[in-house]
């Protein structure tokens, strides 16, 4: 695929990791097979210890893996989780004017990308959801039917017990593309940012300040999305047609209480009108 007329001139794909480097090899593994070739990579490290830095260093020693695009590596110290500011160095530094935001434990499908940049325009973020895979499916899924396409399809999705629901198998993209199209537009699911499957202009992003970095694990993502909602920037969903299969782990870092605290956060800050926040890329003045 190329870039046409109206849609981004650069593009970068963001992956958010920690301390996953058997993984993040799936998951760099899939982006190789995207029929888009028009887009660098960035991995976003909260923190990794050496094993991911040798891991992307292999990958970045193969010159042609992503078309011959860059593979960025973005590290910081490691201060728990830490993701929404990891995130706002990867977007500060990225030389892409749009980017695709991906996590670390999910693999996108042939058409993630080439969908996303489909849907790109002005005004506009885009955002999908993800088919979660049960634990029992992690050691079926290796680097050769990722490469070949089998592990995205609904046959070996549904014998995996992925597909229990008519809506994990509508995200499977088995039907065809326009009625997946006229279904995102009259799903009742709200258009949040959902970090795992997003994408947006580069300058949107800086114009809210990017992710609040005040947030820890719990709607972190939704919080940037309201807030871009507020500068009037609208979503448009890719929920049937863009998907992302997310391998099953322990979440350590979920703490109920921060998750709460995040919830009411978001609900409250939907009634105002705020879309920058002082906690972001740009350090507010008490900071500097």
């Amino acid at each position: 695929m190329s870039l046409t007329d109206g849609s981004p001139r650069s593009v970068e794909v963001v992956i958010t990791t920690y301390n996953s480097p058997s993984v993040l090899d799936l998951v760099l593994s899939a982006l190789t097979c995207q029929t888009a070739q028009c887009f660098g990579v960035c991995v976003a490290d909260d923190g990794s210890d050496e094993r991911t830095q040798a891991l992307i260093q292999d990958w970045q020693s193969r010159a042609s893996a992503f078309g011959g695009q860059t593979l960025r590596h973005v590290w910081q110290p490691d201060e728990g989780f830490q993701k929404n500011r990891i995130l706002n160095k990867a977007i500060a530094s990225s030389p892409a004017e749009y980017l695709v935001f991906i996590d670390g434990d999910c693999l996108a499908s042939p058409r993630f990308v080439e969908r996303h940049l489909s849907l790109a325009k002005p005004g506009r973020f885009v955002s999908g959801g993800l088919i979660r895979l049960p634990l029992s499916a992690t050691p079926h899924i290796k680097t050769g039917n990722i490469l070949s396409g089998e592990v995205f399809q609904p046959l070996w999705l549904r014998h995996q017990g992925a597909l229990d629901s008519v809506g994990d198998w509508l995200k499977s993209a088995a039907l065809p593309t326009g009625v997946l199209d006229a279904l995102e537009w009259l799903t009742p699911v709200k258009r949040t940012w959902n970090g795992c499957n997003a994408s947006g202009w580069k300058a949107d992003l800086l114009a809210v300040n990017g992710f609040n970095e005040s947030m820890r694990y719990g709607a972190e993502d939704v919080e940037l999305g309201v807030r871009l909602n507020h500068l009037g920037i609208k979503a448009r969903h890719c929920r049937y047609s863009a998907p992302l299969l997310h391998i099953e782990h322990s979440r350590g870092y979920a703490d109920p209480g921060t998750i709460a605290a995040n919830q009411a956060h978001v609900k409250a800050l939907r009634r105002t009108s705020v879309s920058w926040t002082d906690n972001g890329i740009q350090p507010s003045p008490r900071d500097q």
